[in-house]
């Protein structure tokens, strides 16, 4: 049909339909000029500068890299690296002290001892450390290292007892005193005052009285004490309080009746007549017979001390070398056997007691400034064979080592496991013996099995990863096919420094090529045994062994294809030393850059 006005219906319902777009259109554009002008009227910004990724300019020929490589680091003192700020950063472990090794995580340099940790870092509360780990991994290294860094620092090492040894040829090192005992070998007299002697007669003269009566004090205390630990390891019981008693007054009067030191001999000569104030002591209501039955057993264990008994004659002569306190000294006793465990433990306490009366001595003698004031790292090796020898030897050996911090003396205590201590017989003897670690300013531990971590926990704050650590370090060594040995222990020369709760400090032993020649504790199986040559005659077949093989078999040829090399000890990364910039002043704080 036709549109009135000449226009079809088709075309007009087309044109209605396009009005809604149209309108639609003009809004948009309306829109868009008024977003234009806007932005006319803001102010352009600053364009920023192109900048690189982590990983370098994108893009072709940008030079991004897909792999990055750790950036080198060197160490040095903050006067060293001051110039490189804002590029170097602190390190995460102590520089005070000796330098020991590297730390397992981060690689740098560790430093540590109880004496500086204590006098110079304020790092623990007394300087006295702990020192646990299986054999085999460097325990005694460790203690080496900081032995002749004390020194360095002008601290004297003193190692109250040697036992394998592993000090003796570091002291010798240092023109220090080896002093050596055994059956044969040499003897000390546990009635000997030592220094304490000629000490009271210089500070009598110098007009310090007081402190001459303490010294005798101390040194007449310190022989009754040993006297009465020989009785209990002679017995394993303690002694009773009317012996101890007894034994007092008798070396009052072998004191006050000649002025030569005494030995165990007088001492039961004096008890046998039997003076009035000895039986006063034992309260005998004046009968001669009541007398000779309270001190009838102190008489047969004084007889079997005196006469060779089960500790020999070791502390029944005069004292072979005087132990001296201005120099470095190392007691050697490693000529004793391992089955007279008796006697080890015997001449370890003795040798603790004239180290610790040689210490006071020296203290005294600074007091009244008649002397350089010194100090003393005194090392206290196999502390389980003097705890397990007898009951009540936790007592004497509280009793040895509890000294004041004022005596300016630091010490370390060496043992394999908690369990050692564990093992004693009576529980209050086990309570103590925990309060020798808890006491400790710093626990060191090595490598320690499983059934350890229950007991260490007990008295030492570790987290589940410290004590994984440690169980690691304790795992045996694997064989090596292609060279027919075991590799290294992976726990030698590792260790772990705990002081309270804080967390502790990973680190790895390093050996300098000097501290090689004095820390080899295997000399004696670098020598190929040469039993038979030349002492009995060889079979035919033995004739021809040589040649058929190939091998020469004297070690000394450096030809024979065999390893004699007597660094086969405790090597570990002697590439890496000791890192110099450790200030003994303790003023570097050990930056990295």
């Amino acid at each position: 049909m036709s549109h009135p006005f000449g226009v079809d219906r088709a075309t007009a319902t087309g044109r209605a339909a396009e009005q809604p777009d149209r309108r639609t259109a003009v809004t948009a554009k309306r829109g868009r000029r008024g977003r234009r002008a806007a932005r006319d009227d803001v102010q352009p910004s600053e364009t920023r500068p192109r900048r690189p990724s982590g990983r370098g300019w994108g893009g072709r020929g940008g030079g991004a890299s897909q792999y990055l490589q750790a950036p080198d680091m060197w160490r040095g003192t903050t006067v060293q690296v001051c110039g490189l700020w804002p590029f170097a950063i602190g390190s995460g472990s102590p520089v005070v002290g000796v330098p020991l090794g590297r730390h397992l995580h981060s690689g740098a340099t560790v430093c540590c001892d109880p004496i500086s940790w204590f006098q110079r870092a304020k790092l623990i509360g007394n300087p006295s450390m702990f020192v646990l780990g299986l054999p085999g991994l460097g325990k005694s290294t460790l203690v080496r290292r900081m032995v002749g860094g004390l020194a360095g620092f002008g601290t004297l090492p003193l190692v109250l007892g040697d036992l394998r040894p592993d000090y003796v040829d570091l002291v010798e090192a240092m023109g220090g005193q080896v002093i050596r005992l055994g059956r044969g070998r040499g003897h000390i007299n546990v009635l000997d005052p030592g220094e304490s002697v000629e000490a009271v007669r210089r500070l009598r003269f110098g007009g310090h009285a007081a402190l001459a009566d303490e010294i005798e004090a101390d040194a007449h205390g310190r022989r009754v004490t040993m006297v009465s630990a020989l009785l209990t390891i002679m017995r394993k019981t303690p002694p009773t309080d009317v012996e101890e008693s007894i034994v007092d007054q008798a070396l009052r009067l072998l004191d006050r009746e000649s002025d030569q030191v005494p030995v165990l001999a007088d001492l039961l000569r004096v008890i046998q007549a039997a003076p009035p104030e000895l039986r006063e002591v034992a309260v005998d209501r004046g009968s001669l017979k009541t007398y000779q039955k309270i001190t009838g057993g102190l008489e047969r264990s004084l007889t079997s001390l005196t006469r060779g008994g089960r500790l020999g004659e070791v502390f029944s002569q005069p004292t072979t070398t005087s132990m001296r306190r201005d120099r470095p000294v190392v007691y050697d006793i490693s000529g004793l056997k391992e089955t007279d465990t008796d006697l080890r433990a015997a001449a370890l306490l003795a040798c603790w007691s004239s180290g610790f009366a040689t210490v006071n001595v020296a203290q005294a003698m600074a007091d009244a400034g008649l002397e350089p004031q010194r100090h003393y790292f005194i090392i206290l090796d196999e502390l389980w064979q003097a705890l397990r020898s007898g009951s009540g030897m936790v007592e004497r050996v509280d009793s040895l080592t509890r000294l004041n911090r004022k005596v300016a003396v630091g010490q370390a205590m060496i043992t394999h496991t908690m369990s050692d201590l564990a093992s004693l017989p009576t529980e209050e003897d086990r309570m103590k013996a925990a309060g020798l670690v808890e006491r400790a300013g710093m626990v060191i531990c090595g490598g320690l099995p499983q059934a350890e971590m229950a007991k260490l926990t007990g008295v030492l704050d570790l987290s589940q990863i410290e004590q994984t650590m440690l169980q690691s370090w304790s795992s045996p060594p694997t064989f090596d096919s292609k060279s027919g040995a075991e590799t290294e222990p992976p726990g030698r020369g590792k260790f772990l420094i705990k002081v309270g709760g804080r967390p502790g400090i990973p680190l790895r032993v390093l050996l300098t090529d000097v501290e090689k020649t004095t820390s080899d504790t295997n000399r004696l199986w670098h020598a190929i045994s040469r039993v038979g040559q030349g002492q009995i005659d060889p079979e035919p077949a033995a004739e021809v062994l040589e040649p058929a093989t190939g091998l020469d078999l004297h070690a000394d040829d450096p030809g024979n294809g065999l390893d004699t090399d007597p660094d086969a000890g405790l090597d570990i990364e002697p590439d890496a030393g000791p890192d110099p910039a450790c200030e003994p002043d303790g003023q570097a704080d050990g930056p990295r850059s």
